[in-house]
């Protein structure tokens, strides 16, 4: 007699697999990362203490600390977006199979794009500031090479998804190969290619605050220099202006958004 189930044996199977697994990894990741009770069960004093400090803010160091810093990590974040637009591109014009019909640019240029990504900004930070020192070069070129990981994929996906109706028209009238990038794929692309330069700057203007840590120029020297000191006045000061400046960068990104797509 057949009996109605809700999942099968397989199912069952699977299901009981998946969640062993992540059971079995959460498991290793916590012997592994060791945590210790007695500083978690003091986590919240030493947070409330550290507001404490923190608190009044030192509004009066502004001008005089932190507005120099901040507009260096905007310029960094801002440079670096174009710098990776202008390296994206032709990378996303090469991954693209429907673009460069030959498998072989096609996996070089993907290549090149899983590697920038997969290397984390701090990581590109380290090595330009022992390649030219610390400053805003460093951090300018750590934003650029890590975004174009990032650019180049979604621009190259954008390409590929392009229609082919004007393209084939083009080619058909004997259009060289810039005429088609112009006529053909830039008006279809044209809208996705906005949105990721803007979602790319919004990142860029995040991670440009964290730059300063490992010496790359930024606010976020800054506020290492603040911490190390011992000053939670002014590491207050400078997180305050942080946040208000990544929200105004979220509102502009946004508002560009709507007015150019």
């Amino acid at each position: 007699m057949r009996t109605w189930q809700r999942f099968t044996l397989a199912e069952r199977m699977a299901r009981f697999t998946v969640y062993f697994a992540v059971i079995a990894a959460i498991a290793a990741s916590l012997q592994t990362v060791q945590v210790i009770p007695e500083f978690i069960a003091d986590a919240p004093e030493q947070v409330a203490d550290m507001l404490r400090r923190m608190w009044p803010v030192a509004w009066g160091f502004y001008p005089q600390g932190v507005h120099e810093a901040l507009m260096e990590s905007l310029h960094i974040a801002s440079l670096g977006t174009v710098l990776a637009v202008l390296m994206a591109v032709p990378v996303a014009f090469l991954a693209a199979r429907n673009v460069t019909p030959f498998a072989w640019l096609n996996y070089l240029a993907k290549l090149i794009l899983v590697s920038a990504r997969s290397v984390n900004t701090l990581i590109w930070a380290l090595l330009f500031v022992a390649v030219f020192g610390p400053g805003a070069l460093a951090g300018t070129l750590a934003i650029a090479f890590h975004s174009i990981g990032f650019t180049g994929k979604l621009l190259g996906e954008a390409l590929e998804e392009a229609n082919r109706g004007s393209i084939e028209a083009l080619q058909a009238s004997g259009a060289p190969w810039l005429s088609l990038a112009l006529k053909g794929y830039w008006p279809q692309v044209r809208p996705a290619f906005w949105g990721i330069v803007l979602f790319r700057w919004d990142i860029n203007v995040r991670e440009s605050a964290v730059l300063g840590f490992v010496g790359a120029g930024g606010v976020g020297m800054a506020l290492d220099t603040a911490l190390n000191l011992f000053q939670w006045e002014r590491a207050a000061m400078i997180l305050v202006a942080i946040f208000v400046v990544v929200l105004v960068a979220e509102v502009a990104t946004t508002q560009l958004r709507k007015r150019i797509l």
